[in-house]
């Protein structure tokens, strides 16, 4: 057993001792019975054992149990050895199983009515409520007590749970951005690759220049996304935490896949929490990697807007904006339904839907100021 539970122990023993020598004389004085020497080791070894209760729960109460009914039977005072009796029974109920304690309990309980059925000085039959409330009550406080350890245990069980499995779908969700957003990239470069590499071989060496190019950047990414995970290994620092300052990285990559991607600031660009700052990205991410999968030819346009307490984010394209629209989402988080939960998860606002006379518009307003 570990130093922080011995110390309490060892002082209650100290305490359990210097009462039962100071209390028991005193004890027999106001009930008229003679507390002789004889009742004193008993006292003494009762008091000592419970040094011991948390180690050897059933043991001390074995021992406390003895101790205690020799006193009771050899006529001595009721008096202070009764306290260590009350803290034997309700450790073995505390820190036991209930089949091991209730069993412990029913046998010292048994040894307490040799008392009142033998004793010198027997109570007789109207012993029986006090000698079983001197079990029964330190038991029921122990179970309780046992009880309220073992919830708080499982409660904090779950709450480490759930934060893993929260901490395990926000990377299954920034895994997705990434690889989603970089596989769609090179998809369509592949594309052009293989459409010009016999006509134009100068324009496909361009296309797998910028499928190298993307690559890497969907690797570094998502080698600091993983970085969570695996906690041990130190980010790249050549690979920064996504943000919108990346965007015009990302403008160019979709340009290089064939999208012409315009991003427009309206307001003093502010320093963003790192969570705000992550989720308006993700937003335009996704938005675009939603025009490379499913607008066809198209254009794109990416509006920031700074405000006293916001950032806003707004994506429009010329594309096929309906069929985006009422495609089915795949569960887990993705495509429009993961850009609402990173967003309205901070407190903010999100839209999206097809506009005339043709396109789509995501739009996200987020507040500066974390949802707690």
């Amino acid at each position: 057993m570990d130093r922080e539970r011995r110390w309490p122990d060892a002082l209650l023993t100290v305490a359990l001792l210097a009462i039962g020598l100071a209390g028991t004389a005193p004890a027999g004085v106001n009930q008229g019975v003679d507390a002789g020497p004889g009742a004193y080791p008993l006292v003494v070894v009762a008091a000592l054992a419970v040094a011991v209760r948390r180690r050897r729960p059933l043991v001390t109460l074995a021992v406390v149990t003895v101790a205690t009914t020799a006193y009771l039977v050899l006529g001595y005072p009721y008096g202070p050895i009764l306290l260590s009796f009350f803290v034997a029974v309700y450790t073995v109920a505390a820190y036991r199983p209930v089949r091991d304690a209730s069993v412990a309990g029913a046998g010292a309980l048994a040894a307490l009515l040799a008392y009142v059925l033998f004793g010198a000085r027997s109570p007789g039959l109207v012993g029986l409520m006090p000698v079983a409330a001197w079990v029964v009550v330190p038991f029921a406080a122990g179970v309780t007590a046992r009880l309220s350890r073992e919830t708080a245990a499982r409660n904090r069980t779950d709450e480490a749970r759930r934060l893993a499995d929260a901490e395990r779908l926000r990377v299954a969700r920034e895994v997705h951005d990434v690889v989603g957003h970089g596989l769609a990239a090179i998809h369509l470069q592949a594309e052009i690759a293989l459409h010009l590499l016999d006509r134009r071989p100068e324009q496909a060496e361009a296309a797998l220049t910028a499928i190298s190019r993307t690559s890497k950047e969907a690797l570094d990414e998502l080698r600091v996304t993983l970085t969570v995970v695996r906690r041990e290994e130190v980010a790249d620092e050549r690979a920064p935490a996504p943000g919108l300052d990346q965007l015009p990285h990302l403008r160019e990559r979709l340009a290089g896949a064939g999208v012409p991607v315009t991003v427009e600031v309206t307001g003093a660009p502010l320093a963003l929490p790192v969570a705000v700052d992550l989720a308006a990205y993700r937003v335009v991410q996704e938005a675009l990697t939603n025009v490379l999968r499913h607008a066809g030819p198209a254009t794109a346009a990416v509006r920031v807007g700074y405000a006293p307490g916001e950032v806003t984010v707004e994506v429009t394209d010329t594309g096929r904006g309906r069929s985006r629209d009422a495609a089915p989402e795949p569960s887990g988080g993705s495509g429009l339904a993961g850009m609402r939960e990173r967003v309205t998860a901070l407190g903010g606002t999100f839209s999206a839907g097809p506009v005339a006379p043709g396109g789509f518009r995501v739009h996200a307003t987020l507040p500066l100021r974390e949802a707690a």
